[in-house]
């Protein structure tokens, strides 16, 4: 039997990574690089629907705001009109079992009496400007992991890997997507007590996507992909320590840098833990540094399996939690957020099975990761402790920022089974306006002297 050279250069790479070896792998064929915008999507996913219409066909997403909307205000729901088509309960979850992760048949099983799935029609929303989608086509063919998947070179501004060969691949799409160039927010933090008591910890973040800069080229990045402020607002006892991460595209060869400023010692000190599995920002605990944006930094300590495609129900068009109507206190209830402001739709996504290396130290042994096709964002995640029991359920709640357009999450929650608790982060409602896309940066704005400049004003 004849075996199809793709399946022998997918077979030798996934051997490759699995030893940690280093290896550059060329990018697409034309062939492949043609089916982009052709019978997939600018983005690599499948633009037909599929065989019962279930899914519909991808037509563009959303590209405009619709009526209503003001900028820099919470974005309006674009489909008020849709109906919940039926829910999922402990009661008929058997019903819809195979579009189902293992972590929300968990969470159905763990809170029978509370947690459900409100399922609306799906709506493909995802977008992203035009230039994303050329810089997507050119960089496919040119792209490569190296360093064991640790890293990428050939690409820039696009999507590297739309037609994916491998885990770490896919990983990497979704690091390097497209969400906007810069971005401020003012968002909250909970983390709950069984009982439902919590105290809100409040963020002020800005991001600039120097990977995504127009007509940015690969030399001029000097490694980092991304810069990062995290300035803490309340409680008065964090009030004032500021975050700094510099995020790098070739991990094996440099690491994320990261800086903290502390407000009572006045002073600015390296942060070398803000990574892996140590605990992230006034979380409580409750979700480890690397589960920040669903998943970022070095994939070193896991391999990475491309497990294939699968119809699931997530969450997706999330502008009933979004919206400026609700108060925190209608979404944070005991034990999980209110389901009754989630909206999940069955799309299809990417299954990356992620196993922590021999040798490598992580508190997850093992985490699934569901990355929507459409637009490269990891929408859910099952995290396993070392015992290989299922842990923490991770959802990014997504919105398409349309005024950009971008899918990004609207709020990320990671639910803890084993303690009964959950933490949200992205909490806006309460807040005056939601993401800020029309803040002007760039690196300068990102060095150690700016950051202590930012510290004692």
């Amino acid at each position: 039997m004849r075996v199809p050279p793709h399946c022998i250069k997918q077979y030798v790479l996934s051997v490759l990574l699995a030893l940690g070896c280093s290896v550059a792998v060329a990018g697409l064929s034309p062939e492949q690089v043609a089916r982009l915008g052709d019978d997939l999507t600018p983005m690599g996913g499948e633009k037909a629907g599929n065989a019962d219409g279930t899914i519909p066909a991808w037509e563009g997403g959303i590209t405009s705001p619709p009526a209503g909307y003001e900028a820099g205000k919470h974005h309006v729901d674009p489909f008020p009109e849709d109906q919940i088509q039926f829910t999922i309960t402990a009661q008929n979850v058997e019903q819809y079992a195979d579009k189902l992760t293992a972590g929300h048949q968990a969470l159905l099983a763990t809170y029978p009496d509370s947690f459900k799935l409100h399922v609306y029609p799906t709506r493909r929303s995802a977008a992203a400007p035009q230039r994303i989608y050329d810089r997507t086509k050119e960089v496919a063919a040119t792209a490569e992991l190296v360093e064991g998947g640790n890293g990428v070179s050939g690409a820039v501004e696009g999507i590297p890997f739309p037609i994916p060969e491998n885990g770490a691949q896919a990983i990497w799409n979704h690091i390097l997507r497209w969400r906007a160039v810069s971005a401020a927010r003012n968002i909250a933090q909970a983390a709950p007590t069984r009982g439902g008591n919590y105290t809100l910890v409040k963020f002020q973040d800005e991001f600039h996507f120097q990977y995504s800069r127009e007509g940015v080229q690969e030399d001029e990045l000097n490694n980092v992909i991304a810069f990062f402020i995290q300035k803490v607002a309340a409680p008065p006892r964090l009030a004032g320590s500021i975050l700094l991460v510099h995020e790098t595209l070739n991990q094996a060869k440099e690491h994320r840098k990261a800086w903290v400023y502390n407000p009572g010692q006045r002073r600015v000190r390296r942060a070398p833990n803000v990574a892996f599995d140590n605990p992230g920002t006034a979380a409580d605990g409750m979700r480890t540094s690397d589960q920040f944006d669903m998943f970022n930094g070095s994939p070193e300590r896991y391999t990475w399996e491309l497990a294939g495609k699968r119809e699931i129900y997530v969450p997706y068009n999330s502008y009933k939690l979004h919206s400026g109507d609700l108060k925190y206190a209608d979404i944070l209830t005991p034990l999980h957020v209110n389901p009754e402001h989630l909206r999940y739709e069955l799309h299809r996504t990417w299954v990356v099975e992620a196993t922590l290396r021999e040798g490598s130290r992580h508190i997850y042994k093992r985490r699934t990761f569901y990355i929507d096709e459409d637009s490269w964002q990891v929408l859910v995640v099952d995290q396993y402790d070392n015992r290989d029991q299922l842990w923490r359920v991770s959802e990014g709640h997504v919105i398409n920022y349309y005024d950009l357009p971008a899918l990004w999450t609207t709020l990320e929650v990671h639910t803890d089974l084993q303690a009964g608790r959950y933490l949200a982060i992205g909490l806006d409602n309460e807040e005056a306006s939601s993401y800020d896309f029309s803040i002007e940066r760039s690196p300068k704005n990102y060095t150690t002297r700016a950051l202590r400049k930012l510290g004692k004003r």
